[in-house]
């Protein structure tokens, strides 16, 4: 009997120790700047995913999630998992600035879905007056804020959220960014998996824009670098390019690629964080302002997001053979 209750008495010695250390370790990550992530769109298909990965991520203290309907019972969902940040639910026009007082970063994946035979002309048309409306009540209630875009089409998206920032006076190129990430986690995973590389351990920039043949990804600034050349660079191109259609044609018809993109989304807002809490060494790829190319005032390109002490991130890095270590 004596030893039995000494095995127990290390068994409940072992759990309270267990216990002190995940206690620790939340206290631990919640102790630093206070940052407040608000989701646009939170309860869609690539919303709810997406605050879920908000809401485990360590740098965020106050998570804020809107829809224009159904947000409250997200918010609740999502509230019971145990992590620190703190979980709060608008939904409706008139809820949305409470859901964006205060914020740090603002990610929007507002708006429809790409459906089979849907073209990105057919999204602009209907996602364009979402971004206008959420971008002005942004103007209006953080316009300090970092906006990251995900509504398609964000190679005009992006355009029109700068506008509607201009003609409210609060645009600031070094915060606005359209989320190419999915095209990058792509490119990543398609080269790892031909080149027998450990994913974790890849990156491959992607510059252009964010729709077909405007996508480019630079396998020859992969890291580690294997050479791609000739039928697979087409092939691996192609793939990355295509790799939105690849989902569509898959779920028949029933969806888009929402979990990938959420994850993406989610890879992005955290360099934002990071930067803004002064990590150096991020850079990202991103659909920004650019001079890159005189002919096109929007391109995809590398960013320095810890440079958001300064002020904002750090646009038109190289993007030629040179890799930024």
């Amino acid at each position: 009997m004596a030893g039995a209750r000494g095995s127990v008495v290390r068994s409940l010695r072992l759990v309270g120790q267990h216990v002190h250390k995940q206690h620790s370790r939340e206290m631990s990550s919640s102790v630093g700047p206070q940052r407040k992530v608000t989701i646009l769109g939170a309860a869609g298909g690539i919303g709810q995913p997406l605050g879920l990965l908000m809401k485990l991520n360590p740098l965020v203290t106050h998570l804020s999630l809107y829809d224009i309907a159904g947000t409250p019972g997200v918010a609740a969902d999502i509230s019971h998992c145990n992590t620190p940040a703190e979980v709060s639910g608008f939904a409706g026009d008139e809820d949305l600035g409470k859901a964006l007082e205060g914020s740090d970063v603002v990610i929007i994946p507002a708006g429809v879905p790409r459906k089979p035979g849907m073209t990105r002309d057919d999204l602009f048309k209907i996602n364009a007056g979402i971004v206008k409306t959420l971008c002005t009540a942004i103007s209006q209630h953080c316009p300090e804020a970092i906006v990251n875009m995900i509504s398609n089409p964000v190679n005009s998206t992006v355009p029109i959220a700068a506008e509607v920032f201009k003609k409210a006076g609060t645009y600031d190129p070094r915060k606005l960014f359209g989320v190419t990430t999915l095209d990058v986690v792509r490119a990543r995973t398609f080269y790892a998996a031909k080149k027998g590389l450990n994913v974790r351990d890849v990156d491959v920039p992607v510059v252009g824009g964010h729709a077909g043949i405007t996508i480019l990804p630079l396998f020859s600034q992969a890291t580690p670098y294997k050479p791609v050349e000739g039928d697979e660079l087409e092939a691996l191109t192609k793939r990355t390019q295509d790799g939105g259609t690849e989902v569509v044609q898959a779920k028949a018809g029933k969806g888009s690629a929402t979990l990938s993109m959420a994850y993406a989304g989610a890879v992005f807002a955290e360099a934002c964080l990071k930067g803004l809490n002064g990590e150096k060494g991020i850079v990202e790829c991103t659909y920004v302002q650019s001079s890159v190319i005189p002919e096109l005032p929007f391109f995809a390109s590398k960013i320095r997001a810890y440079k958001f002490l300064d002020g904002g991130a750090e646009h038109n890095i190289h993007v030629g053979p040179k890799v930024i270590s």
